[in-house]
Order: C-alpha cells, then sequence, then structure tokens
C-alpha cells in the first residue's frame, strides 16, 4: 500500500522571489510536483527544478481553471500516489488564500498537510509603498476585509475604518465603487486618504493616492489591475519620504 505524501500549503509572498521565506524557497526547489496559482511571480517558478511538473489553477474574476472542490481533489489525487505536493499561493496561504479549505478536505482523506507562511499581501504591499499599517499618531487597529464576496452590500463594515484604524481590502478592483458606497453610508468620511497599491513587490509596481470619494474614478481613471491592494486610512497620507512624488510619477 502506497503511503500518501505531504501537501504543503505555501506562500510565496506578493511579489519577487526574494520576499519568499527559507522553507518555502528550499521546497519549492525540491519539489517534484507544485500546484500554483496565478500570482506567483515567474521568478518564484524558475526556482523549481527542470523535472518538476508545475499546475496553473489560476482563478479570475468569474473564471476558474478549475472550481475550489476541483482543486482540493486534484491535491488528494497527487498526495495518494505518494508524492509531496506544494501546493503554492500569493500571499499567506491563511489571509484569503482557501488554505484552511485545502487542509480540511486533505485531512480528511488522512493527508498529513503543513502550513508554510507566507508575507502576507497587505504587509508586502504596505512595505513596498513605504505604508505603515500601524502608527502611533495615526492607527492602532487594522482589519482586512474581501472586496470580492457574496452579500458585500449586507454586511457590517461600520468601525472597521476611521480615526485611529486603518482597513486594507484584498481583491477590491472591480468593486470599488460599492466598496466607496457602503464605507461612507456606514459613515465613513469621504475624505479619508487612501492608497491603491498594484504589482506589489514588482518591478511595475504602482501606487495611487487619492480620497475615499474618489476611489472608483482613480480605479478607472488609472486602469488598475489586479493584483492590486486597497489601503484606507490616514497611514496612506503620512509621506515622510518622497513618496508623494511617487503617487505623482504612477499617476501619469
Amino acid at each position: 500500500m502506497t503511503t500518501p505524501g505531504t501537501i504543503y500549503l505555501v506562500g510565496s509572498g506578493p511579489g519577487e522571489a526574494d520576499l519568499l521565506t527559507l522553507r518555502a524557497a528550499r521546497l519549492i526547489e525540491s519539489a517534484e510536483i507544485i500546484v500554483h496559482d496565478g500570482l506567483v511571480d515567474a521568478s518564484i517558478l524558475a526556482l523549481a527544478r527542470p523535472d518538476a511538473e508545475l499546475i496553473s489553477v489560476a482563478k479570475k474574476r468569474d473564471r476558474h481553471t478549475l472550481p475550489q472542490d476541483q482543486i482540493n481533489q486534484l491535491l488528494i489525487r497527487e498526495a495518494l500516489k505518494g508524492r509531496d505536493v506544494v501546493r503554492l499561493k500569493g500571499g499567506d496561504p491563511l489571509i484569503f488564500g482557501r488554505g484552511g479549505e485545502e487542509a480540511e478536505d486533505a485531512r480528511a482523506a488522512g493527508i498529513s498537510v503543513e502550513f508554510v507562511p507566507g508575507v502576507s499581501a497587505a504587509n508586502g504591499a504596505a512595505a513596498a509603498a513605504q505604508i505603515a499599517l500601524t502608527h502611533r499618531d495615526a492607527s492602532s487597529i487594522v482589519s482586512f476585509v474581501a472586496g470580492q464576496c457574496k452579500g458585500l452590500s449586507d454586511q457590517n463594515w461600520s468601525g472597521l475604518a476611521g480615526k485611529g484604524r486603518t482597513l486594507v481590502i484584498y481583491m477590491g478592483v472591480k468593486t470599488a465603487p460599492q466598496i466607496a458606497e457602503k464605507l461612507m453610508a456606514d459613515g465613513l468620511a469621504p475624505d479619508v486618504p487612501v492608497a491603491v497599491i498594484e504589482n506589489a513587490a514588482r518591478p511595475s509596481m504602482r501606487v495611487l493616492r487619492g480620497l475615499l470619494a474618489g476611489l472608483p474614478d482613480l480605479v478607472t481613471a488609472q486602469k488598475v489591475k489586479s493584483p492590486a491592494l486597497i489601503i484606507i486610512g490616514d497611514v496612506t497620507a503620512r509621506d515622510d519620504v518622497s513618496l508623494g512624488q511617487l503617487a505623482v510619477e504612477a499617476a501619469q
């Protein structure tokens, strides 16, 4: 009887390979099979050994290469063959990465699972844009929300953003108008500063600044595309370096 392999749920970070943890890099370099998201940078996949099998399960809005349940079954099927499987995800597998769902199904099938955390998209994007998510003078609370989810308009976001708080929105490009409308309807001032960070920690990164009321127009006018993160709060307006100029250049 074949002994099942292990499924490693690995975070690749938000950008290029130098943000990988050492453990993630070692697993990628030695993996026989890597099942990866579309957000994993090419420089990271290039670390795989020449004979590694690379399987893309890239997801885009309203179109999945494989539905999530089929991805789960793919991981299980390969592990039951006795293969160790590296499931490679952009950012961190436990923050909007569906790592929990994949782990639950794998464990139910009797397969061992290990999590290898990565630099989250929020931390990586903020660092690349030199935005401190917390600051003694501006924010002591950080919240993460998904901007692309069922029942967005019915959720209660009151208190997630505002004075002393930072709100980080994943997957919010397509729903920027609804996000701005919802936050203002829930009591957030229209002139709260925002930042949109596109292609964080990559050479093509753009940092765009504006105000909450103008968020939809900013995203539309600058033709922002995923991957992009939206940060809302006073921390985005603390320009102790030349990021104001960076934002202007990115917007041109």
